[in-house]
């Protein structure tokens, strides 16, 4: 096989293939942080309707509409509310800045490996 592929390809190949697998490999796991970010605050506002329905209920069942009867599910679900946005919003930045830093380091690695390229074949002997 290696007679039939000339020097320029294989390395090519190779170098390609490096860069390929370190992509993969800094790409591991972005995708969780990217659906924590998309349903957090499903979640949170999830919570928010519970929390309101459940003050409905005590409304419902006491027959009347005072702050001490829905205080405490409004509450909740306003705390469940900034629970959704406070795992949202970092996980947002932090896939945000994650993918950003790849994009860099693999841009790194593209020239690096070009030369690379470049020096192998200027040099086959060393």
């Amino acid at each position: 096989l290696a007679n039939r592929v000339d020097l320029n390809t294989w390395v090519a190949m190779a170098i390609e293939d490096a860069v390929d697998s370190a992509s993969h490999h800094m790409q591991n796991g972005l995708s969780v942080i990217a659906t924590v970010g998309s349903t957090a605050p499903f979640v949170g506002l999830f919570g928010t309707v519970w929390g309101i329905y459940h003050a409905l209920v005590k409304i419902g069942t006491s027959g009347q509409a005072s702050i001490d009867k829905v205080a405490g599910p409004v509450g909740e679900a306003l705390i469940m509310t900034a629970i959704g946005l406070a795992v949202a919003v970092p996980a947002v930045l932090g896939y945000n800045w994650l993918v950003r830093r790849n994009k860099l380091v693999l841009d790194n690695v593209r020239v690096v490996s070009g030369r690379l390229h470049a020096s192998l074949l200027n040099n086959p002997t060393r």
